[in-house]
């Protein structure tokens, strides 16, 4: 038995969007029942070097199938500039859960991409408008290509509002959809008033205020994923329907973290978790909804889901380079 080593292109290849939305939303599901298991996300900070590694094991079983694996992954803004690397780099282990046999070693940056995208679609499914034909998306960098490949595949996107302080980004992002969407630069309150918004920076000072956003605007929150990190003002978390996707996270990295350890946010103000309305427990959007605001910091749960898919397909289309990882000589 062999361990199938996938690159970028093979994971890129193998993780069609319509499947990661499906078995993420199982992730989702499955962590909700308590057939997951996700240990805290650890983090090795490296204020020398102005990074740190975290670490993302899971466990999970769905319907008729489970997955195990672990993510490693960085995240270093200086290295664009000072190395000609991606700021963030992953790498995927993805086990056999009856075994351990290691079935495949992936590219763990293009998988955080697909389900960052996916679950962003999963909440878009269950919280923005059922007519949501418009799109705005703050930050051009590489989340937003996802962004918009993934909630289309949930709603019929027809209208694209891209606001980002880099222009050659935007311009980037234009030229790449430019022949699939009508898409154009705008302002943050352009993006924000369409039917759903999703916000992909790195900020710490809030960028989005509640006059930004459309009466009914859905908001993916896909940002912040440590501490201090903050997009939405505190007034658009007070008066949204919020939803988030795992307490300890999101109240320890994500959107809430600074509102909620100033205290200005509470238990009572979170509406509930994904899981949750994935699972039936509580409702969705509802008639009476305004602003809904989806806080994703991205769970382990969604890479091990994503794994599997890349891994089945890749199985089926032999993609990928197999290698004797342990030595077995089979």
């Amino acid at each position: 038995m062999q361990t199938l080593l996938l690159s970028s292109e093979d994971v890129d290849e193998n993780a069609q969007m319509p499947d990661v939305i499906r078995a993420v939303e199982e992730a989702f599901a499955a962590y909700e029942r308590g057939d997951a298991q996700m240990p805290a996300k650890s983090y090795i900070d490296l204020p020398q070097y102005d990074g740190d590694f975290r670490s993302m094991p899971a466990y999970m079983q769905a319907a008729d199938w489970a997955a195990a694996g672990i993510k490693w992954v960085n995240v270093h803004p200086n290295n664009p500039q000072e190395h000609d690397l991606p700021t963030v780099m992953g790498t995927m282990i993805y086990s056999d859960p009856e075994t351990a046999f290691p079935l495949a070693i992936m590219d763990g940056t293009e998988l955080t991409m697909k389900r960052t995208g996916a679950a962003a679609a999963v909440a878009t499914d269950h919280l923005a408008v059922e007519d949501a034909s418009s799109l705005g998306i703050v930050g051009a960098g590489v989340q937003s290509y996802t962004q918009l490949d993934a909630i289309s595949q949930v709603r019929d996107i027809e209208e694209v509002v891209v606001a980002d302080v880099n222009e050659e980004a935007v311009q980037k992002f234009i030229d790449r959809y430019e022949d699939e969407f009508d898409v154009r630069a705008g302002s943050i309150s352009e993006a924000g008033h369409c039917d759903v918004l999703s916000t992909v920076t790195p900020v710490e000072d809030p960028i989005v205020s509640a006059e930004d956003l459309g009466e009914h605007t859905h908001v993916n929150a896909m940002g912040a994923d440590a501490e201090g990190k903050h997009e939405l003002t505190d007034e658009v978390l007070l008066n949204a329907k919020l939803v988030i996707d795992d307490y300890d996270q999101t109240t320890h990295s994500g959107e809430i973290n600074v509102p909620f350890h100033a205290g200005v946010l509470g238990d009572d103000d979170i509406y509930g978790e994904i899981g949750q309305i994935v699972t039936g427990k509580i409702e969705g959007r509802t008639a009476d909804d305004g602003v809904t605001v989806f806080d994703s910091t991205g769970l382990a749960i969604q890479d091990v889901a994503t794994a599997h898919v890349v891994y089945e397909h890749a199985d089926e289309n032999d993609n990928g380079t197999p290698f004797d990882l342990l030595g077995l000589g089979n």
